[in-house]
């Protein structure tokens, strides 16, 4: 009879204790370097909706609003304000005249990836204090929550 390969699975209240610490380093990891984006001169909202539009294409009103889990009429606002700095695009579908495309305009796209440089550089002079041992289980743990990231449904 083959054996089946069991996983440890840690109990639920370590789980749970794990999960406690983990979600508050994340806000506070997030917090300081959304100081960083300042300099873009672009609110969290409209950057927010500028990172979807980068990362995963061009979307309609409702795709971007479900996106970021806001009303269409919040994102309306959100996107004029990208359209008035010329962040994105808004084109009109040729089979519906009610339904616009919006999409990252190329100044839109590097001053994301501007930001998301700030963000990194920011990020990296305060890894630069650690170990290089420390550095290596950092990179080991970042490698396990993008792996759990994946397996997200």
């Amino acid at each position: 009879m083959a054996k089946v390969k069991s996983r440890n699975i840690a109990p639920r209240h370590e789980t749970i204790a794990a999960a406690d610490r983990l979600h508050s380093a994340a806000i506070h990891l997030l917090r300081r370097l959304r100081k960083q984006d300042a300099a873009s001169g672009v609110g969290p909202a409209q950057l927010s909706a500028l990172s979807v539009l980068v990362f995963a294409g061009p979307k309609t009103l409702g795709e971007l609003a479900a996106a970021e889990q806001v009303k269409p009429p919040t994102m309306s606002r959100v996107v004029a304000g990208l359209k008035r700095s010329r962040l994105i695009e808004i084109t009109r579908d040729s089979r519906d005249a009610r339904r616009m495309h919006i999409r990252a305009t190329a100044k839109g796209a590097l001053l994301l990836q501007q930001g998301r440089q700030r963000r990194v550089e920011y990020l990296a002079q305060h890894l630069g204090s650690l170990t290089t041992s420390e550095l290596t289980q950092l990179s080991a743990v970042t490698g396990i929550l993008e792996r759990l990231l994946r397996n997200w449904p």
